[in-house]
C-alpha cells in the first residue's frame, strides 16, 4: 500500500468503519483523542531554541508556543495530510494547527500536575468508546491491530473526509467515493476470508 494512495488507505479504513453507529463514534471521539495528546505534548522540551516565540493569550492565559515535540508532529500531520488532498488536507492541518495552539493553552491553564490526569482520562475514555463502537456495532476489530498509522495518523483525516462527504457531498476528485467502495468490498472479502482461515 502506498504511503500516498488516498484511495487505499480510505478503503482499508472503510472496510473497518461500516457500521453507521460506529462511524458516528469516531467521528465523536477522534479528534479529542488528537487534542488532548498536543496538551500533553505542551510540556516536552524545546527542540528549536534558535526560533523566536510566538507569544499568545487564550482562555485567559498568557503563554509561549514551543516548538518542541508538538510542533513536530503538528508540522508532520499537516504536511501528511495536504499531500493528501489540497483542499480537505487544508482544513486538517488548520484543525490540527489549531489543537496545537489550543492544547498549549489548556495545558499552561492546568498546569502539568492536573494535566496529565486530564489528558489520561481523556485518552481512556475515547479509545473505549472507540473499542466499543467495533466490538458492539461494528463486531470487528479495530483497524489499529493491522494498521497502526491508520490508527495514529491517518484516522483524523478519515474522519473529517466523512464528515465534509455527508455534509456537502465533498470528494477529493469525481468518483473517488465510486472508486473507493469497489476497494472497501474487495478489503471486507479478504478480512473474511482471513477470519475463515483463522476458524478452519
Amino acid at each position: 500500500m502506498g504511503l500516498f494512495d488516498l484511495e487505499k488507505h480510505f478503503a482499508f479504513y472503510g472496510a473497518y468503519h461500516s457500521n453507521p453507529i460506529n462511524v458516528l463514534i469516531h467521528m465523536v471521539f477522534v479528534w479529542p483523542i488528537a487534542f488532548s495528546l498536543s496538551v500533553l505534548l505542551y510540556f516536552t522540551p524545546s527542540i528549536f531554541n534558535f526560533l523566536p516565540q510566538i507569544h499568545f493569550s487564550l482562555l485567559g492565559n498568557d503563554f509561549h508556543l514551543i516548538f518542541n515535540l508538538g510542533f513536530c508532529l503538528t508540522l508532520i500531520y499537516c504536511l501528511f495530510y495536504i499531500s493528501f488532498d489540497i483542499k480537505a488536507g487544508s482544513l486538517a492541518a488548520l484543525i490540527i494547527v489549531g489543537c496545537w495552539i489550543g492544547g498549549s493553552a489548556v495545558a499552561v491553564k492546568l498546569g502539568y500536575s492536573l494535566a496529565w490526569k486530564v489528558v489520561l482520562a481523556s485518552q481512556i475514555f475515547c479509545w473505549a468508546a472507540q473499542f466499543i463502537g467495533h466490538g458492539v456495532f461494528e463486531k470487528r476489530a479495530p483497524a489499529l491491530l493491522d494498521n497502526l498509522s491508520q490508527a495514529f495518523l491517518m484516522a483524523p483525516f478519515f474522519v473529517l473526509l466523512e464528515a465534509l462527504h455527508m455534509c456537502c457531498g465533498y470528494e477529493p476528485y469525481p468518483g473517488f467515493y465510486t472508486s473507493v467502495q469497489v476497494k472497501v468490498d474487495a478489503e471486507k472479502q479478504q478480512l473474511e476470508a482471513k477470519k475463515l482461515k483463522k476458524v478452519a
